[in-house]
């Protein structure tokens, strides 16, 4: 049989948009080459949605009128090449669930760092307001199941550069871009351009009515738009000078956030966000709730009552004198930079995973400056070995528990346990929220 849709991948957004596609009479064929979860298989067969596993029927596939592709699945793959040789329309699933949004907003957000937490406080502000709201992308439903299972009217949406490599129509009201560091090199063949190019995809299809914020703090942001035209109204935000124009800044110990007809200022102490990433953050948060004509006072109270997110900086104990916190979420060197910024008292550094083409010379006078020992915690820690030979001591380990003992058994009174591993999860653990769980698990079991 031939099907309208094909989807390859059957994790949340690939489910979300076969739901959709269902809901609106589109024959769906969902294939996946590993193995479905059974969450997702059961809704599969509930809405009586064909599908298979552990293979790509070619016939099948390349049968479809259009495709989408799980984010997670990269170009060098056989069957995305077969698909593009033969033409068929490959999409994203941002991309597919944009054309039933009906007449709501799109608030969205991506950046190297800092997109979980700046999409959350959005969301909180939105949600302190009473607006019709649902956070979407990466965090909460896919935006396809969110449209099909509760449509609102505004959606705040995290988003990667890989969700934005396949769309052809898809724009949001409010773009931000947070910053652009090196990250996934190895799905954009270790091009910089490429990857940069990607995240601007964000704004390519806004016009004049549509908003774009950004670090005017970041060398590679600014680059790009002097040699890129960008259509839609630009917003800036900065630490290094006093806008005169509508955006957002840091002047000696306040935030202040202009836009429109109405300004805020908001000590940095006030803010329940800590450090100079945070304060990043908390700008093009409190620029983007502006733009959505949220009152200063709510922006205000959101700013200063807002908790932390999970696997982000996340203070798990304070055991005997010493402090643990959870920075799962850092997968990226530049995330580690941050976390390591921030960091007060001497540390103890858990790092490793699957590299990803890391710089370590990016943290190297941070370790020098703040860091006792790295407790390397992957299955292959050569990259980090190799550069920090002679730098610090380092200990090997492979699983959460061996790594927050061998730390432990490090650290002093007064010392800081920091999990913030600068590569990703999957060789020893399912993805970073299971990495940080089985890393809180085994400091509340010291």
């Amino acid at each position: 049989m031939q099907y309208e849709l094909v989807i390859l991948g059957s994790g949340e957004s690939g489910t979300g948009a076969a739901l959709l596609a269902k809901a609106k009479g589109i024959s769906v064929f969902v294939s996946d080459k590993g193995m479905i979860p059974q969450q997702f298989r059961t809704e599969l067969e509930q809405a009586q949605i064909p599908f298979e596993e552990g293979m790509h029927s070619e016939m099948i596939v390349l049968g479809a009128t259009e495709i989408v592709k799980s984010p997670g699945i990269p170009e060098k793959a056989d069957m995305v090449k077969q698909i593009r040789e033969k033409q068929i329309p490959i999409i994203s699933e941002i991309e597919f669930a944009y054309r039933y949004k009906g007449d709501s907003k799109i608030v969205c957000i991506t950046g190297s760092n800092g997109k979980t937490t700046t999409t959350s406080l959005v969301f909180d502000m939105f949600q302190h307001a009473a607006y019709d709201v649902s956070v979407v992308g990466n965090i909460g439903n896919s935006f396809a199941r969110q449209i099909v299972q509760q449509p609102t009217h505004w959606y705040v949406m995290e988003i990667s550069s890989f969700q934005l490599d396949d769309i052809q129509t898809f724009k949001p009201d409010i773009a931000v871009i947070l910053n652009i560091t090196p990250d996934h090199l190895d799905r954009y063949n270790y091009d910089f351009s490429q990857y940069t190019k990607a995240k601007f995809n964000i704004a390519k299809y806004q016009d004049e009515k549509d908003v774009l914020i950004l670090c005017k703090d970041d060398k590679t942001i600014q680059e790009f738009i002097q040699s890129n035209p960008i259509h839609s109204k630009t917003l800036f935000f900065t630490m290094n000078e006093k806008l005169l124009d509508e955006g957002a800044y840091i002047n000696e110990e306040e935030l202040i956030v202009n836009v429109g007809n109405e300004s805020l200022a908001i000590s940095i102490n006030d803010l329940a966000l800590k450090g100079k990433h945070n304060q990043y953050n908390s700008m093009a948060a409190g620029i983007s709730a502006r733009v959505a004509e949220l009152r200063t006072s709510i922006i205000k109270e959101s700013l200063k009552t807002f908790t932390s997110i999970e696997h982000r900086l996340e203070l798990v104990a304070n055991i005997r004198g010493v402090e643990f916190i959870n920075d799962s979420k850092a997968t990226n060197l530049n995330s580690v930079w941050y976390a390591l910024e921030t960091m007060k008292k001497p540390t103890i550094l858990i790092l490793g995973g699957l590299d990803k083409g890391n710089d370590y010379n990016e943290i190297k006078a941070l370790v020098e400056e703040k860091v006792k020992a790295i407790i390397c915690l992957g299955i292959d820690n050569t990259p980090i070995l190799n550069f920090f030979d002679g730098v610090v001591q380092m200990i090997e380990t492979r699983s959460a528990d061996e790594a927050v003992h061998a730390a432990y058994s490090l650290a002093d009174t007064g010392d800081c346990v920091l999990l913030s591993p600068a590569c990703a999860s999957f060789d020893l653990f399912k993805n970073y929220e299971d990495r940080g769980e089985q890393f809180k698990t085994s400091v509340k079991s010291l």
